[in-house]
């Protein structure tokens, strides 16, 4: 059985790691136990600075400190960097295009009993309508720790997704290369293609073993970057299987699913189906439940898989 570890506890540790080679400073507000960025201010307490219950100010202050060049990660839960901060994001480091990179742990529904209010299933949708935002969602701890590489090293604004719960560790570290804007392929297959991004990812490559079983042949691909999005794999996706199933622990309405129908709708349209979020909000509760209760799962991959061949089917 994979190895289990939640994407912010990798983001923590990978902070720590990259302070010993690279030149940044860590702002976090209040919340530096649950991000992980604690393991960060021990070790470099004179680049951390705790901006307290305020982040707005936050995001205030990564933006003016960037200023002077210096590379800035701001940390809070999804809800609060994505969501009370907006304004700041957009105003204060989208629109000067600033190097400032949001590290936003706790997201969509695996928040569990922190309840609606806390699960935040709309970052993808607004961070990626910011102009010059890149959005990252890793789908396990060392695709989290690439990422953080990666933003580093990136002259721009960054956005990264990390979740509370634990997730299988798909890719070997001493192995593994991370490109920004570029999806990567998990299984090959022609019949069918399932798109999935974040913790999804494995439930994705579950489902098309399963479907494998009844000989649909899936081809799996990992979008780690939802903005830029791989447009390339997409469409060969799209022109080689013919139809497409999306998978994201975030709403249906502009995450994932809709930033994939927007290249398919342009460049080759086939069938899209989501599986996601529909248009309502979370609710308090353990995470396996929840799962189950918003069609995050295996078992509805396969089934929206089935929904998807048949509709290509209908449309020969």
């Amino acid at each position: 059985m994979a190895e289990k570890i939640a994407t912010r506890e990798a983001y923590g540790n990978a902070l720590a790691e990259f302070g010993d080679i690279y030149d940044f400073v860590v702002l976090d507000a209040d919340l530096a136990a649950a991000t992980k960025t604690a393991t960060f201010k021990k070790k470099f307490p004179d680049r951390f600075f705790d901006c307290g219950i305020a982040e707005g100010n936050m995001i205030s202050v990564a933006a003016g400190i960037a200023t002077t060049g210096k590379v800035v990660f701001a940390s809070s839960f999804a809800m609060f960097a994505a969501g009370r901060a907006y304004e700041q994001v957009r105003n204060s480091v989208g629109y000067p295009h600033l190097n400032v990179k949001i590290g936003a742990t706790h997201a969509g529904i695996t928040v569990g009993e922190d309840g609606a209010t806390h699960q935040c299933i709309e970052d993808f949708a607004l961070m990626r309508a910011i102009p010059g935002m890149t959005v990252i969602n890793p789908a396990d701890a060392v695709e989290a720790r690439a990422a953080v590489e990666a933003a580093i090293r990136f002259n721009g604004p960054v956005y990264m997704r990390f979740g509370r719960y634990a997730v299988p560790v798909l890719y070997d570290k001493e192995t593994y290369r991370f490109e920004m804007g570029k999806g990567i392929r998990m299984t090959e297959g022609n019949d069918l293609t399932i798109i999935a991004t974040g913790m999804m990812v494995d439930m994705a490559i579950e489902a098309s073993k399963l479907l494998a079983n009844e000989g649909i042949r899936t081809r799996v691909i990992n979008i780690h970057t939802i903005k830029p999005i791989d447009k390339d794999i997409i469409l060969n996706a799209a022109q080689e299987t013919g139809a497409i199933v999306t998978a994201e622990e975030h709403s249906v309405i502009g995450g994932l699913g809709s930033a994939v129908s927007e290249v398919v709708c342009e460049g080759c349209p086939v069938p899209v189906v989501k599986v996601g979020i529909e248009d309502k909000f979370g609710r308090s509760g353990k995470v396996p439940p929840l799962l189950e209760l918003y069609g995050l799962t295996t078992a509805n991959i396969v089934e929206k898989a089935k929904i998807a061949l048949n509709l290509k089917k209908a449309n020969k």
